[in-house]
């Protein structure tokens, strides 16, 4: 029996949309079209490269509003904050901009004996399975570099937005992109798995929980295949006693609240100077009791529901667990229309809280924050690293240099002053501890999908 994959809509329940997995068979005949394909893909000049992938991302621009509309009922994201083309769009270009530079074959040396070269080749199929929280841009990370430097590219989306692969591959292949070159696959966790243990692919990059990365790292045990894992996240931001406090909060309460908490960079946990902890308090939950939970097409609406329903069950359980253990809740639910046990959670603000709840150890990917006080520095960094993530940390303060001090002392992938919840295309984005390993965006993400040659020409035969 052919198993069917369903999207089911946070909004209201129902199924939204459902497509039939791939069998074993199927799913490598996918997989070898894109390995037939790539060498003519990789021969082709490098500005037909770029100009082709840039033709995808305007088609894609053209679906907007198609594509804020599924969104919307796929993981639940209001339709006033539009799609993802901004950061699309951003990325693409700065990728684009800094392929030639980067591919270039370095010269070591060209003499009347010798020519000594090492360049950088595509590494030939890539395989990204994307997440649903930001799926276009997360997508966008791997698919335009490989692209670029002539890898071809199978797509699994994750099945809360299933339609977004579709979507991509739509655009690219009505852009100009081979069929072959870029294909779109729905696929069950056990053929995923038999496909990486098969070597069906030559890199892998897999956004999602660590669970889900330590199963990707097991089914491709032994096959040497790379792996980019962008995996869980706890993030942290830290007020100082000098710190922009309006500003602060208006920061760090949108970094954890927007879409409902799930983003890969949200800001999970707070730490401020106690000098100015009452005062943070005080406007933070001003800030969030003026959020409007509802329907994610209402235009009123700033927080729709989570993604699922199993999402918030897991943040509910956090919030009860941690009041149940002498944390203080400072939002009252009955502020927000919550429905029973569903997609639709009000957010929260926990007080009295503690390392040893799990509300401030394991990701929440979810609208609820807590605040701790701190003395200084040396108890925010000590608070900071007591994690076994690390994706980024927010600092709050008005001294560059203090900041960077701080930041060398956090284990993190990603320094942040004066703002959060962003990623900067010419920086790499990466993680540590739990929180995976490999590199997307600036130069070092198109190092992720190639791999180093070295040419040593020797002119003469004396």
């Amino acid at each position: 029996m052919t198993k069917m994959i369903q999207c089911i809509s946070p909004v209201d329940g129902r199924v939204y949309a459902e497509r039939p997995a791939l069998t074993l068979a199927e799913a490598e005949a996918v997989a070898a079209r894109a390995r037939a394909a790539q060498p003519d893909w990789a021969a082709r000049p490098l500005e037909d490269r770029i100009a082709l992938v840039k033709a995808g991302v305007a088609k894609l621009n053209e679906m907007k509003d198609r594509v804020v509309e599924e969104l919307a009922w796929q993981m639940g994201r209001p339709t006033r904050f539009g799609g993802e083309f901004g950061g699309v769009n951003d990325r693409t270009n700065y990728m684009a901009e800094i392929a030639e530079k980067t591919l270039a074959a370095t010269v070591v040396e060209d003499s009347e004996k010798f020519r000594r070269t090492l360049a950088r080749e595509p590494v030939g199929v890539v395989f990204i399975i994307a997440p649903w929280n930001y799926p276009y841009l997360t997508t966008i990370n791997t698919l335009v570099p490989a692209l670029i430097a002539g890898n071809t590219v199978v797509l699994k989306h994750a099945t809360q937005t299933m339609l977004v692969g579709e979507r991509l591959v739509e655009a690219f292949v009505e852009a100009g992109v081979p069929e072959d070159v870029f294909q779109n696959v729905y696929l069950t966790h056990d053929v995923t798995e038999e496909l990486l243990q098969n070597r069906a692919f030559n890199f892998v990059n897999f956004t999602g929980s660590v669970g889900g990365g330590a199963a990707i790292e097991r089914a491709a045990a032994g096959t040497f295949t790379g792996l980019g894992l962008e995996l869980g996240g706890k993030d942290p931001g830290y007020v100082m006693e000098d710190a922009d406090l309006d500003a602060a909060v208006d920061s760090l309460m949108d970094g954890a609240m927007f879409n409902a908490g799930q983003c890969c960079c949200g800001i999970e946990r707070i730490y401020v100077h106690e000098s100015l902890y009452d005062a943070f308090v005080e406007k933070a939950v001003a800030w969030v009791k003026a959020l409007k939970l509802g329907n994610p097409f209402d235009q009123a609406t700033t927080l729709g529901p989570m993604a699922n329903k199993r999402f918030a069950h897991v943040v509910r359980e956090q919030v009860a667990e941690a009041i149940a253990e002498g944390a203080v809740a400072l939002i009252d639910p009955a502020l927000f229309p919550e429905d029973d046990g569903g997609a639709y959670l009000a957010p929260q603000i926990l007080v009295n809280v503690n390392h040893e709840m799990r509300v401030m150890r394991e990701e929440s990917f979810g609208p609820v924050v807590g605040i701790m006080p701190v003395s200084g520095d040396e108890e925010a960094i000590a608070a900071m690293n007591d994690s076994p993530y690390g994706l980024t940390c927010s600092l709050w303060t008005q001294d560059v240099e203090r900041a960077a001090a701080i930041g060398a002392r956090i284990e993190t992938g990603t320094v942040f002053m004066n703002r959060c919840d962003y990623l900067d295309p010419a920086l790499c984005w990466t993680g540590c501890k739990d929180t995976g390993r490999g590199a997307a965006l600036s130069a070092l993400g198109y190092h992720s999908v190639t791999r180093p040659k070295s040419y040593h020409l020797k002119k003469v035969t004396k």
